[in-house]
């Protein structure tokens, strides 16, 4: 447990004991965090945020895993973003949906495409387990400004949800799930691409998609989005180099 004192508060932080790493396989996982409440709940997000930590529910976390620092933070300055041919025809196959922000608006539709797509893409982690109650609670228990934002086809049919966090200098993916049928869309991708214009309209400075680490399926397609910003000992710089092998090729991301 250690201590640290913000501008007009004073944060106590705690160390998880030992999980069984969810990207790398035969690693541990540990976690710095602390609670976020009160009245100064949203300025200690922004704050800590910019240092590299991660919401979920009302807390804020960051890995502080012994021996790894394989979990980069991640940001893409959305004013510098390079728009690829790839990312043109990823937007083109999405120009019939329509998207609309519905606050913490929770139906049953948006649970049904929830266990779909974790079922589907993740079925062998804790999200597939999650029940009704703990989708609410994922959205709900946010003590910062969090919205739902959904996406339908021409035809109404809700196809992609992104939970999404707003932060005073830009827009936070929390979580993202979609249609695992609609696999032409990449609406992954289509759903930062969508941030990104989101937050340059907002007039706001990042898009934040938490922590990227090489090597792992689930979190390597993020390095595509470049120009990108990693979180280390100086602060935030940019990831310089060639991409990875997988996306080089401009291969289409989840």
């Amino acid at each position: 447990m250690t201590t640290q004192r913000l501008p007009h508060q004073v944060l106590t932080f705690f160390r998880s004991g030992p999980m069984p790493c969810p990207y790398l396989s035969g690693r541990v996982e540990q976690q710095l965090f602390t609670e976020l409440s009160g009245a100064q709940a949203l300025d200690t997000f922004d704050v800590l945020s910019q240092g590299g930590f991660r919401r979920s529910h009302h807390i804020i976390y960051k890995p502080a895993c012994t021996g790894c620092t394989a979990c980069v933070p991640v940001r893409i300055p959305v004013a510098r973003f390079k728009s690829s041919r790839a990312w043109r025809k990823i937007n083109n196959r999405n120009a019939d949906l329509t998207i609309v922000d519905v606050g913490t608006r929770i139906t049953e539709e948006q649970y049904e495409l929830f266990q779909s797509y974790t079922n589907r893409r993740h079925g062998d982690g804790e999200m597939a387990k999650m029940s009704r109650r703990d989708y609410a609670a994922m959205v709900l228990s946010s003590p910062v400004d969090t919205v739902l934002v959904e996406f339908r086809n021409g035809n109404g049919k809700l196809i992609a949800v992104c939970l999404m966090d707003r932060l005073a200098g830009g827009l936070s993916a929390v979580y993202s799930f979609f249609d695992p049928d609609e696999d032409r869309r990449s609406l992954g991708s289509y759903v930062i691409l969508w941030m990104i214009e989101e937050a340059k309209r907002q007039d706001l400075d990042h898009v934040y998609l938490g922590y990227w680490v090489a090597g792992s399926p689930k979190m390597d397609y993020k390095i595509r989005f470049r120009p990108i910003e990693s979180f280390g000992p100086n602060g935030w710089s940019e990831i310089e180099g060639p991409y990875s092998t997988e996306t080089s090729r401009e291969r289409i991301a989840p």
